[in-house]
Formats: C-alpha cells, sequence, structure tokens
C-alpha cells in the first residue's frame, strides 16, 4: 500500500499513484484527471452498491413480501463503508467495530423477517455486508477485489434459481468425488516432480496436470448437462455431448435415432458434436502448446464454427414426424478417479507409442498411428503431441498428426451413425462425417 506524505497508508491522491497507472495503467486513470481525488472512488463505490441493491429491490418485487434494502439501503452501506475506512486511516479496528454494528442491524432485520415468514433467506444480509466491504476495499485501492466481489456477488443473487436446480440435480456421490479429485489436484499435483524421467521423458506432474485440463474441460460440458437437463432437446445435446465426448454423444443420438422419425435432426446433432471436438480441442492445443496452438487454432476454430452451423441448419429441416422429443443422454461423471487414472495411463503408453514411432518409422508412422487413434479417444493421443511438439517432434509435424487423428475419428464416428442409427439418418449422417472429416484434412495443404 502506497503512503502519502505525511506516512498514512490511508486512500491515495491521484499525484500518489504509481507512473503506470498515471499513464493509463489504470482504468480509472481518465478520471482522475477531471475529478477531485475522492471523488472517482466514491463514484465507484455508490455505482457498484447500486447494483446490488437494483437486484435485490427486483427481488423485493418479486418476493410481494417483507425483505432488507434495495436501491437506496445499498449505496448507502458501500458509502458507510467508504467513510469509515477514510476516516480510520491504517486502522482496522474502526472498519471492524462499522463491520459489527452493520452485522447487528442486519440481525435485527432478519429476526423481523423471521417473524413474518416460516422460511426466510439470509442472503440479503449477507450480500449488504460484502456491500459494506466493498466500500472499504475501494477506499484502500483495491478496486479489483471490490469490482470481483460485487460481479460475484449479483452472479450468486441473480443465478438462485439455476444453482438451486443444480444443487438438486447433484446427488451425494457426485460430491464425493469432485472432493476426491479436488485433494488430488490441489494437494497432490503441486508436490508430484515437474521433470522428465527414464528414456520416454515422462514428466509426473504434466501427466496429471494433462489429466486435470482434459477433466475439467469435460466436466464443464457434464455440469451444463445436468443444469439444463430438462430443457432444450437434441441440437443442446449435441452442443453439449461434444464438449463432454463427441464419440460418446454421436453414439448416445444414433441409437436415440432408431427409434426416432427424425433423421434430420439427428443427423444435424451428430455434425454438431464432431464439430464442438474441434473447439475442445483448439482449447486444448492453446493450453498445453501455444506454438502448436497457433499453427491449428484458427483451423479448429473455423472447422468448429462452420460444422455447427451447417449441423444446426440441417437438424432444422423437416422430417417425417415433427414431434417433440425429449433429452435423454445422461453422461457419467468425468471426475470419477477410475476414470482419471485410466485416462493417465493411456496418455502415458500413447506418450511412448509416438515416440516409438517417430524412433523406428518416422513421420509415416507417427502419420499410420493418428490415423489409428480414430478407432479410440483421440485426446490421449492430441495431448501426447503437446508434450512432444516442439522437443521431440517438429511442431508442423505433430499439427498434420493432430488433424489426421481428428479426421479419422470423425470418420470412424460416422460410421457409428451409419451402423447404429436407422437407415435414413446412417444415410445422412455418414456423407456429412465423411465431409468434415475432409474438410479437416484441409489445412494439411499449407502444413
Amino acid at each position: 500500500m502506497w503512503q502519502n506524505a505525511s506516512g498514512s497508508p490511508a486512500c491515495f491522491l491521484a499525484s500518489e499513484r504509481p507512473a503506470s497507472c498515471r499513464q493509463g495503467g489504470c482504468a480509472l486513470a481518465e478520471l482522475y484527471r477531471w475529478l477531485p481525488p475522492e471523488a472517482a472512488r466514491l463514484l465507484l463505490v455508490l455505482f457498484l452498491s447500486f447494483l446490488v441493491g437494483l437486484e435485490r429491490e427486483e427481488h423485493k418485487v418479486e418476493a410481494g413480501s417483507y425483505s432488507f434494502g434495495g436501491v437506496r439501503t445499498f449505496p448507502l452501506i458501500g458509502l458507510i463503508g467508504y467513510s469509515i475506512a477514510f476516516l480510520s486511516g491504517s486502522q482496522l479496528l474502526p472498519v471492524t467495530i462499522g463491520f459489527l454494528v452493520v452485522g447487528a442491524f442486519l440481525v435485527v432485520s432478519y429476526w423481523h423477517k423471521l417473524t413474518r415468514a416460516q422460511a426466510a433467506g439470509v442472503t440479503t444480509e449477507m450480500s449488504a455486508l460484502a456491500t459494506y466491504l466493498v466500500g472499504a476495499l475501494i477506499c484502500y485501492e483495491h478496486i479489483w477485489i471490490a469490482t470481483t466481489i460485487t460481479v460475484a456477488s449479483l452472479l450468486l443473487l441473480e443465478l438462485k434459481a439455476v444453482l438451486e436446480k443444480f444443487a438438486a440435480h447433484t446427488a451425494p456421490q457426485e460430491i464425493l468425488t469432485f472432493a476426491k479429485f479436488l485433494l488430488l489436484t490441489a494437494v497432490v499435483l503441486p508436490i508430484l516432480p515437474n521433470q522428465p524421467f527414464g528414456p520416454f521423458h515422462m514428466n509426473p506432474f504434466k501427466t496429471w496436470l494433462v489429466v486435470v485440463a482434459v477433466s475439467t474441460i469435460s466436466y464443464g460440458g457434464y455440469i451444463l448437462q445436468k443444469v439444463t437437463q430438462e430443457s432444450g432437446g437434441v441440437v443442446l445435446t449435441a452442443f453439449l455431448g461434444g464438449l463432454y465426448s463427441s464419440t460418446v454423444a454421436t453414439v448416445a443420438m444414433a441409437r436415440r435415432a432408431a427409434r426416432e422419425q427424425r433423421p434430420h435432426l439427428f443427423a444435424g446433432g451428430i455434425l454438431i458434436a464432431s464439430g464442438m471436438m474441434y473447439l475442445r480441442i483448439a482449447a486444448l492445443l492453446i493450453l498445453f502448446n501455444r506454438q502448436l496452438g497457433v499453427v491449428l487454432g484458427p483451423a479448429c476454430v473455423i472447422l468448429a464454427v462452420v460444422s455447427t452451423a451447417i449441423g444446426w441448419i440441417w437438424s432444422r429441416r423437416p422430417d417425417p414426424v415433427e414431434s417433440q422429443i425429449k433429452r435423454e443422454f445422461d453422461p457419467s461423471n468425468p471426475l470419477e478417479l477410475m476414470a482419471a487414472f485410466l485416462f493417465a495411463g493411456f496418455f502415458l503408453v500413447m506418450l511412448v507409442v509416438t515416440q516409438l514411432a517417430l524412433t523406428y518409422l518416422g513421420r509415416a508412422g507417427v502419420n499410420i498411428l493418428a490415423g489409428a487413434m480414430g478407432f479410440t479417444d483421440i485426446i490421449p493421443f492430441i495431448m501426447g503431441m503437446t508434450q512432444a511438439a516442439g522437443t521431440l517432434t517438429p511442431v508442423k509435424m505433430a499439427a498434420v498428426a493432430v488433424m489426421i487423428a481428428a479426421a479419422s475419428n470423425n470418420l470412424v464416428k460416422g460410421f457409428y451413425a451409419f451402423s447404429l442409427a436407422d437407415r435414413k439418418t446412417g444415410m445422412q449422417s455418414l456423407p456429412l462425417m465423411i465431409g468434415l472429416a475432409l474438410a479437416g484434412l484441409a489445412p494439411l495443404l499449407w502444413l
């Protein structure tokens, strides 16, 4: 914390800010040029606390019963927090006493709420305490923290129905699974050695980091599937299923198509799921190998956008039966520890096999291996390429192998759809997937 001329680390004048901030490094730099030293911070306090108060005011109207505070009370609480912090300087005791006093008023409000309703939440009172802290934080120039707290509060308040719906669909076993995975990630990952071992250069830290990243992306798709379980249809399943696993989504939709008479809908959905696979690949490449991400990222994004757009248009074409189809795809939790360990093992096997193929068979061997990977989960192979590119293999060679593996996987999914779905859906899905596989090989022309 910077100090003013008197040595007090209280609130800061514009002239006391670092040179980088005065030259435009901070978002409020321009405001400091035109406003008095404290005016910009006061306006920010009013703005952030007003946003929370506005959200609570809308809640009060919807509830139709007693609720603490609104568009006037919350800005006042923010100003109280700012004023006490300003007057107390570097002393935290006055700020703490002010927090307790505001908290006492909120306790009285909550007691009054309990006397009028059998079930009363404490969310509004907690958001009021957070608003008090936001005012104090802004005074002490912790602008980023104060803004983040406000945004997080607004999201938690506004997404009440979504979060409660997610909690209702979350089984206790899934919470335990997430806790175990978090333990292995936050506790075990930092203590793993971050150096290569053996002739195949296996790095325990990077291996588990790959598992964490892939599982996290899959878990994001899994969470979205759970949250939207009772809404949307086949198209939404395709979008979210592609983030989770395009192969699993393809098999599930192909089997469902065998019972329905909606060939355009399911064929388009299968193409969408495979298009989302390219978006997933692009994210993983950028995270784990910037060079490979720069080479293939734009092509993967274009393939994802074009294929999902075509798939959506195809799914909108009329079918013999236009009845509404409910979602049935229920994926398994990707954070299951057994699945994570299996992925880690498969990833290490792919590292060894790739290095052996490169050593004894050269470029052709790596490309043949990439094509064979289409019959399995290609993500371990692609993550192996991210570790090898630029060190064991040239970046362009790794890029070619990644695109061949993705194209091969799309071709295999086309045959899955052809064999598992009804005849019309299979006859539509196979050409679409062959077209996507050929389009996925187009970047090889300039690699």
